[in-house]
């Protein structure tokens, strides 16, 4: 045996672990001196716009609605005397305000119905036009949005003129039809739904352009998944489409509710200042007790009541608000 053989062999040290990986460290923004207070400084000049514009006028509504305050109490002959709730109990006990309430929520229901399915189906048709044709869409919308609505409502007033009007010429050109003298005023029925019309007309490009925003960010592959299985395209819609464009649509609809419950100049021009029974609001109904029946504390007390009304569809909006917050 040689001397090689008897040495002994050299061991080998076992393999090292290598060290956990270390937790990475959250990035820490860098603190600045009154940050909380800066959202506030920046929001500061429009609340204080807000508390000048609406302040005053919301306690003065609220202060009205609680007194008798007529002609006498105006021009300062008699003092206004607190009546507590009797403006309310009195307005409340009026069958006529009732009628008002319903024909007012029938209007408002059927504008949001319509504003959302034309803006919807307009919107659906801009993603399946040429470059050109969806350009012209959207001029025409943001037009007919700039329009002012006294200019609109003096437009929609000689279209649908009895006498003079061209849709009564063009319905005539039909065959069997003869609408020449027709009064569609006549009737509260029709000039609601004329008004409604008008009302749909300008509300339709902000709903439009702002779904034709949200469709955008609908992911193509999912779309192409729905028609893999076998889905159409109301399957698509119904089932890809719908369920991604609902904080959106919800936002809208509360949105609708609320302008067209305020819905007050296309009633008052397209009557001419007076609208009749038949064709009164809740906002044209308070303005009458207010500035025709010199009633200003029960004009006040509609008007309050209409805002009451409101709070419900208002808060429903800011909860959606909050859950897209939450969600971005």
């Amino acid at each position: 045996m040689s001397a090689a053989d008897t040495t002994t062999p050299a061991k080998v040290p076992p393999p090292r672990q290598a060290p956990p990986p270390a937790a990475p460290r959250a990035s820490r923004r860098p603190r600045t001196s009154g940050g909380a207070a800066t959202p506030w400084l920046l929001l500061a000049p429009c609340l204080l716009i807000l508390a000048v514009v609406m302040a005053y006028p919301l306690v003065r509504l609220v202060t009205l609605s609680f007194q008798k305050f007529g002609q006498p109490q105006l021009w300062g002959f008699q003092p206004a005397d607190w009546v507590g709730f009797d403006n309310f109990a009195e307005v409340l006990g009026d069958s006529d305000f009732w009628a008002v309430v319903l024909r007012t929520v029938i209007f408002a229901v059927g504008c949001v119905v319509f504003t959302m399915v034309i803006g919807m189906a307009l919107a659906l048709l801009q993603q399946r036009v040429s470059g050109w044709v969806k350009t012209l869409i959207n001029i025409v919308l943001v037009a007919s949005w700039g329009m002012p609505v006294i200019v609109a409502t003096t437009v929609f007033k000689w279209l649908f003129d009895s006498d003079y009007g061209i849709l009564n010429a063009l319905l005539s050109k039909l065959p069997g039809v003869e609408m020449i003298g027709h009064n569609w005023f006549a009737s509260g029925t029709q000039g609601l739904a004329v008004i409604m019309l008008l009302v749909v007309w300008g509300a339709v490009p902000f709903v439009v352009i702002t779904l034709s925003a949200g469709l955008t960010q609908v992911p193509k592959e999912l779309e192409e998944a729905a028609r893999l299985d076998g889905a159409g395209s109301w399957g698509v819609f119904r089932h890809v489409t719908l369920p991604i464009l609902k904080p959106v649509i919800v936002m809208l609809t509360t949105l609708s509710v609320i302008w067209d419950m305020g819905v007050f100049p296309q009633v008052l021009v397209m009557r001419g200042g007076h609208p009749e029974e038949e064709f009164q609001l809740l906002t044209t109904y308070s303005y009458e007790r207010a500035f025709q029946v010199n009633d200003y504390a029960q004009g006040s007390a509609i008007a309050l009541i209409t805002v009451v009304l409101l709070l419900g569809v208002v808060a429903v909006y800011m909860r959606q608000m909050l859950k897209i917050g939450e969600v971005e």
